[in-house]
């Protein structure tokens, strides 16, 4: 994933700005100083990052997006040695480090990517329907064009939320036998003329369904998941995990890790204590939101959520995303 989120939903139709959402929450959380390094897993524009490396903090930038790493060489080039920025999925966070002080993540799409049309990502500006944050893989296109209605809906639902999801599904798949889906515009004003559309809403009837979309297309739950357990691994004992989410879902997965790795884990409560788990983060305090200054200034921020952890000295565990509590979802395959 790529972060640095700013401005409005990408269906309202105003442009988003680079503004790094909750900047000073995240880095009273972080308190970065120097000698310490700090893997910024979702390098996005860089807005985290400059601030970090303001503080004195050396920051190891990870994106999957490889024109967010271009865009970066040059603040990379100005560090004097002390930013390094790696192309890479922040699932795969623990490669690229062995022992960190810090670790944050400001999940889902950037403002720079809703802002270019051609990366398919919004609606406001006409584009191929494609949203892969790394530029590789099944398209959004693919999805729309090849999944069954029943998968669409799956999608829809679960990850967008989207009410409609079965009606929506099966427009697609009746529309597309004789015109493919292509263009962003062309799926949310096919949506609309479905659904249809109260002046009152304050969101495109297709947004939720572009969200499905790019979630599921970058598999962006799955590599949340992931991101915590790596996090996990390279975190030195005290190490901070901050995490900025945008959605319920995420927030969700977040809250529940935290939760599960500052309790003792055994194999079974009856168990004796001897035997059980010792925990692996202690929570940081409640999660923080914006505050109406922030909100009003960046309404993209509206919906942001900061939770902490403090790694213990506890090894990690080697358990999988399958607790995690993910929807089940079909596969993300090119062969349907």
């Amino acid at each position: 994933m790529t972060a640095d989120h700013g401005g409005s939903d990408p269906a309202v139709g105003e442009p988003s700005r680079h503004i790094p959402v909750l900047l000073a929450e995240v880095l009273s959380a972080l308190e970065p100083a120097a000698g310490q390094t700090i893997i910024d897993g979702t390098f996005g524009a860089g807005g985290y990052t400059r601030a970090l490396l303001e503080a004195g903090a050396s920051v190891i930038g990870l994106d999957r997006d490889p024109d967010a790493i271009a865009a970066g060489r040059s603040l990379e080039a100005a560090s004097g040695g002390r930013l390094i920025l790696v192309e890479t999925p922040f699932s795969r966070l623990d490669t690229v480090a062995e022992r960190v002080d810090s670790v944050v993540l400001d999940i889902g799409v950037s403002s720079m990517q809703l802002d270019q049309a051609e990366r398919g990502f919004s609606f406001r500006g006409d584009g191929p329907l494609d949203m892969r944050m790394a530029r590789a893989g099944m398209s959004a296109a693919d999805v729309v064009n090849r999944f069954k209605a029943g998968d669409l809906a799956r999608i829809f639902g679960l990850l967008g939320e989207e009410r409609h999801a079965g009606r929506i599904a099966r427009m697609i798949e009746a529309r597309r036998q004789s015109k493919p889906f292509q263009r962003t515009r062309d799926l949310a004003d096919a949506i609309e003329k479905l659904v249809g559309r109260n002046p009152k809403d304050k969101i495109h009837p297709a947004t939720r369904v572009f969200q499905g979309l790019r979630i599921y297309v970058n598999d962006e739950l799955g590599e949340l998941a992931r991101a915590l357990l790596a996090a996990e691994r390279v975190l030195k004992p005290g190490g901070r995990l901050v995490v900025v989410s945008f959605h319920s879902l995420e927030d969700r997965i977040v809250k529940r890790f935290i939760a599960d790795r500052s309790e003792a884990a055994s194999g079974s409560r009856h168990l004796p204590q001897a035997h059980q788990v010792a925990p692996t983060f202690r929570k940081a305090g409640p999660a923080v939101a914006p505050g109406e200054a922030e909100t009003e200034a960046n309404p993209r921020a509206r919906s942001a959520r900061l939770r902490v952890a403090i790694r213990t000295d506890a090894p990690a565990r080697t358990d999988d995303i399958a607790g995690f509590g993910l929807p089940k979802l079909p596969p993300l395959s090119a062969e349907r």
